[in-house]
């Protein structure tokens, strides 16, 4: 991931097991685009989904331009994804067979270009988060104990 970051979707770590990650373009009218760069944009609840071959991101919320007017689009709309028919049907593969979900991870700039880094995804049971949980704060307890100590 190279370039500006807009946002990160810190809820899908949390949720999910990343497996592999892509890199997509996405389609979006001139003033979505503007308001990403004011960063008004949310990935929390937001999944992707494959219709007819073609790639689509569903319940990204991108809140409509302040100062546009006709030319706003429903924040909520579908948006689609470019990617090459290969990966597409790559992806199609795992998610019908494999049970795995497709997950918006993050949405950055690379050059003048809004990409969105997505991820295959698995989901994670309520002790798998538990676990992550308890290595993190060991993780802390440890990172304190060594800077008290270097004191």
């Amino acid at each position: 991931m190279e370039g500006k970051t807009i946002t990160v979707n810190r809820k899908a770590r949390h949720d999910y097991f990343v497996e592999e990650t892509y890199e997509a373009g996405i389609s979006l009218c001139g003033t979505e685009v503007k308001s990403l760069r004011a960063g008004t944009v949310n990935l929390k609840d937001s999944w992707c989904q494959i219709q007819n071959g073609e790639l689509f991101v569903l319940q990204m919320h991108i809140s409509p331009y302040e100062k546009g007017n006709i030319f706003n689009r429903d924040p909520m709309r579908p948006r689609k994804l470019l990617m090459h028919k290969r990966e597409i049907n790559k992806l199609l593969g795992l998610v019908q067979q494999d049970s795995y979900t497709l997950v918006p991870l993050s949405l950055y700039f690379k050059g003048d270009r809004v990409k969105l880094q997505l991820g295959l995804c698995r989901g994670k049971k309520l002790y798998d988060k538990r676990a992550d949980a308890a290595r993190r704060d060991a993780a802390r307890e440890i990172d304190r104990a060594m800077k008290s100590q270097n004191r």
